[in-house]
């Protein structure tokens, strides 16, 4: 197959890389021409594997793909309600975080109003290359593709999301008995409605909720029992004081601190947005558990303070070894599904990893505008193709780096730096 060229390859097709698109059309038309993304998908949605219908958006809608950068954007969510015809009723929810499915539709919106970048789906990247030129110089990628072809490009923008976390005792298990939260809500619709099944859903923050809540209309003749490492399920911690940390204003400052400060903020930080779960989410449990205790039914059990310490098949389904951290004490709890709410590796994804390695690099540097520095020190005199990486730079850049949060502006550093480039 012949080699496609363009500027700026986007790997994803998800709201970071569709952010940058929106920026890339307002600020650069001309290089918004010579854009392309690839998603793997046949579609672009977010957080597939949790589109629950009654699960909510945690960020607020101004919070979208253009306001913080451009409030005037034809590609904010307001205009997306306006154009939808939902803006009324919208406003009459009171709320400011919408449905999770209407963000994922919001998202379908604006891939679809793109009049310069091109979206392509069903594109699975399987090989990433650095090219050099006679000088040892960075010049381009090419990027290999399932179904033969390859795309040639002088920068490459990765946001294909971290890597999900399966903890080493799980790993052994057949992926059939095993469904993590990334794919509950495609990998659950093939699971038996009318068989019995036990499912033991392992985690206690906002994923493993959401999975224990869904499930039992999911599979309605499932019993249901959660194992959680706590002493009980309690709220995100957070305050309109902390909240401030979850600004592009923040991800600066951040960045500017020494290693051993941001580890301070993200360890305060880290229960506003993981190992928690929302109040209302709470609530709606709480209440539904004391109902089924009313009603006599068996309803949700919940083991707390407890470790799965082993995990093994048996011909009926799965064997989970638990140890009670209070008392040392070990029972074993036999199942056919594990479901997952461990959330996600905090190291950069396999596939950017691998992308060091081709260029030869011991660890990977990010710069505040996103780019990774392609080589040791100051890099081969001369490089002149670009790596950007989104969403994965929570170390770097602070908890609100995987987030909807910073999208917007985010964007807008990557395509000022992306310009700056095109003037080399």
């Amino acid at each position: 197959m012949p080699v496609t060229e363009v500027e700026v390859l986007g790997i994803g097709a998800g709201p970071a890389n569709l952010a940058l698109a929106v920026a890339l059309e307002e600020l650069a038309p001309e290089l918004a021409d010579e854009t392309v993304l690839v998603e793997q998908s046949g579609s672009t949605v977010w957080q597939r594997g949790l589109l629950i219908p009654w699960a909510q958006s945690q960020v607020s809608f101004l919070k979208d793909l253009a306001t913080l950068r451009n409030p005037r954007s034809r590609f904010t969510f307001v205009n997306y309600l306006h154009e939808t015809g939902r803006i009324d009723d919208f406003m009459s929810l009171g709320t400011f975080t919408p449905y999770r499915s209407e963000i994922s539709d919001y998202l379908q919106w604006v891939a679809a109003s793109l009049e310069r970048v091109q979206v392509q789906y069903n594109r699975r990247a399987v090989h990433i290359e650095p090219v050099r030129d006679a000088s040892s110089a960075l010049s381009r990628w090419n990027v290999s593709f399932s179904d033969g072809s390859v795309v040639s490009a002088r920068h490459l923008v990765m946001a294909g999301g971290r890597d999900p976390r399966v903890p080493e005792v799980f790993q052994g298990l057949p992926a059939e008995r095993v469904i993590h939260s990334s794919e509950y809500s495609v990998r659950i619709k093939d699971l038996p409605r009318d068989v019995p099944q036990r499912i033991v859903v392992i985690g206690g923050a906002q994923s493993a909720v959401e999975m224990v809540q869904a499930v039992e209309h999911d599979v309605p003749n499932c019993t249901r029992t959660l194992v959680i490492r706590g002493i009980g399920l309690t709220p995100y911690v957070s305050s309109k004081f902390t909240s401030r940390f979850y600004s592009t204003a923040a991800s600066s400052e951040f960045f500017e601190l020494s290693p051993e400060g941001r580890e301070v903020i993200l360890a305060e930080m880290a229960r506003s947005n993981y190992s928690g779960v929302t109040p209302e989410l709470l609530d709606s449990l709480y209440h539904q558990m004391y109902r089924d205790r009313l009603d006599g039914k068996e309803g949700l059990r919940i083991i707390t303070a407890t470790d799965v310490v082993a995990a093994t098949e048996e011909e009926s389904g799965v064997v989970l070894t638990l140890r009670d951290r209070r008392t040392e004490q070990a029972v074993e709890l036999r199942c056919e599904r594990v479901l997952l709410g461990t959330g996600y590796e905090p190291a950069m994804p396999t596939v950017v990893r691998r992308i060091g390695e081709e260029l030869g690099l011991g660890t990977l540097e990010v710069m505040r505008n996103y780019r990774v520095r392609t080589a040791e020190g100051d890099g081969v005199p001369g490089d002149r193709a670009r790596l950007y990486v989104q969403g994965v730079n929570e170390s770097t850049h602070g908890i609100a780096d995987s987030l909807l949060s910073t999208m917007a502006n985010r964007a807008g550093d990557i395509v000022a730096d992306l310009i700056s480039a095109s003037v080399e």
